[in-house]
């Protein structure tokens, strides 16, 4: 995924009503950006910091930059990380078109936000004559606390624990179901649970993939022009 247009660099002043972020531009201008991102992004809103935003040519949105990336340090060197929650599904379905995710490849067809379970759209829907239906849940991955590891979530999420009960369902009714976990970083070597911020979506977690989801998690090569799926990373124990 390319950006349309070229991002603009700035300093975090502050994040605010979680959707909102006052950036001082390199000009010394101050402006508020969106943040699609709805979670703490606990780590990733530290004032001071550098980030990246995209300019929009609508006339008609509020808001005319969108935040994308923050530059952070762990001690390891500096990393960008992806904060707009609105790219993982659009990344992931590319890549598999691209043949990028060989565990998703060989099927005949995708399909985007298709309604299942309880009142539920799941993000990609894999089909082919040959093979059992396909249900992918995409998940945005951006925390990091220790150095190389990336974790999931990075707060409590009651949708995510319903969404892996809804896959397993579907396994439960003969389709094959899989959990992908982008980490929009890339510093991550590993990834894991965060089990100690949410206990129970690791509970479900867990239960689902004893019924048979399967898990991956893949991280992203990012640079201010764009971001694409790079490679998988292993699950730590």
């Amino acid at each position: 995924m390319q950006f349309p247009n070229p991002l603009i660099p700035g300093t975090l002043i502050k994040r605010y009503k979680r959707f909102l972020a006052d950036v001082q531009l390199e000009d010394g201008k101050e402006v508020t950006a969106h943040c699609a991102n709805p979670g703490s992004m606990l780590g990733l809103s530290e004032p001071g910091s550098r980030v990246w935003l995209s300019p929009s040519n609508n006339p008609k949105r509020k808001l005319k930059f969108s935040w994308e990336l923050i530059e952070v340090d762990l001690g390891k060197g500096p990393a960008l990380v992806g904060i707009n929650t609105s790219h993982p599904n659009g990344l992931v379905a590319d890549a598999i078109e691209a043949g990028q995710i060989e565990e998703l490849g060989g099927y005949g067809s995708l399909r985007r936000e298709v309604k299942y379970g309880e009142n539920s759209r799941i993000d990609i829907l894999l089909e082919d004559e040959t093979k059992p239906l396909c249900y992918v849940e995409i998940k945005n991955v951006h925390l990091m606390r220790d150095a190389g590891l990336a974790e999931f979530p990075d707060s409590v999420t009651a949708r995510g624990a319903k969404h892996l009960k809804e896959l397993s369902q579907m396994v439960r009714d003969g389709h094959r179901a899989v959990m992908v976990y982008l980490v929009q970083r890339d510093d991550a070597k590993r990834f894991a649970l965060a089990r100690d911020i949410d206990k129970n979506y690791a509970a479900a977690f867990d239960a689902a993939r004893e019924v048979g989801v399967e898990a991956l998690a893949y991280d992203c090569r990012l640079t201010p022009e764009g971001i694409e799926v790079s490679k998988a990373l292993p699950f730590a124990e």
